[in-house]
């Protein structure tokens, strides 16, 4: 383990995901402090023991008293923040991050940032369709997925620390990508699925669905109880990446729909074959 025990952790953003690794952390038994423009998910941290100390401000010394620096903001936002603020962070300070996107934010990050501070991006696969550190819970990572995302001018040395993060939090699998073939896996294995969930949702307007219902469609919608904020900004920040897995969604939809108009039942169970047994690859994971 490279984390020292003694190190001070500081999250930036209190929302589900900045509240869902401070307690993870301080379940781990390390030191939590957090800054949020929201001083009630300020109150409710220190109230509820989630962190030790916070601001709902930019505090200069909870700042420089950090180690490593999570920060848990919208991917412009934590740009913006850097560009304001980045000057406050000590050298020697590891930061990393848990965006949904990694190439339009950690090229900028690392222009802004002096020297001796290093930037090592990373992502939880993990979440709820709830929000705010009152429906935070560490337990959103067990048995989830959590991508390094690494450039080339990263250190193993920070590199093996936001590897440790991802051991104390519990999460089931550790990976790395670059952060090009990070945001094409997530425009197809994240970004796509919401875009379906949510065409779902909107492209039929019969009255009282709701009602006659049954788990598949409730399963499958799931994610379409969404942020609008945060995704849309996402999928923008992505768009070249998601807009050609849309389009190879939409090629194998129209292969599926021809297969069915033209009665080809054989081209409809080979799908259908295919589909079940890639399915079964993901099972091995849960």
């Amino acid at each position: 383990m490279t984390i020292k025990s003694n190190t001070k952790f500081l999250i930036i953003g209190l929302g589900l995901m900045g509240g869902s690794y401070a307690k993870g952390l301080k379940k781990a038994g390390y030191y939590v402090s957090a800054i949020s423009d929201n001083a009630d998910s300020i109150n409710y941290a220190l109230k509820n023991n989630v962190i030790d100390k916070g601001a709902d401000f930019v505090d200069e010394d909870l700042i420089k008293e950090a180690d490593i620096i999570i920060f848990a903001l919208y991917p412009q936002v934590f740009v913006n923040w850097i560009k304001n603020y980045g000057s406050l962070i000590k050298e020697g300070t590891i930061i990393t991050d848990v965006t949904g996107i990694k190439g339009a934010v950690i090229y900028k990050i690392n222009s802004m940032l002096k020297n001796n501070v290093e930037f090592i991006a990373a992502h939880p696969m993990a979440g709820r369709e709830v929000y705010g550190v009152e429906n935070s819970d560490e337990n959103i990572f067990i048995n989830a997925n959590y991508i390094v995302v690494p450039t080339a001018d990263n250190t193993q040395n920070a590199i093996n620390i936001c590897k440790d993060i991802g051991e104390i939090l519990n999460f089931s699998k550790i990976s790395e990508l670059t952060p090009e073939k990070h945001d094409q896996m997530i425009a197809f294995l994240s970004q796509l699925t919401h875009c379906i969930a949510i065409c779902l949702m909107t492209c039929n307007q019969a009255e009282n669905l709701e009602d006659y219902t049954g788990d598949s469609f409730r399963d499958l919608t799931r994610i379409a109880n969404i942020n609008e904020n945060m995704w849309s900004e996402l999928f923008l920040l992505n768009k070249e990446q998601l807009l050609s897995m849309m389009d190879l969604f939409i090629s194998d939809f129209d292969k599926l729909k021809n297969y069915i108009k033209t009665d080809n039942s054989n081209g409809i169970k080979d799908m259908m074959r295919l589909s079940t047994k890639r399915r079964k690859l993901f099972d091995k994971n849960i």
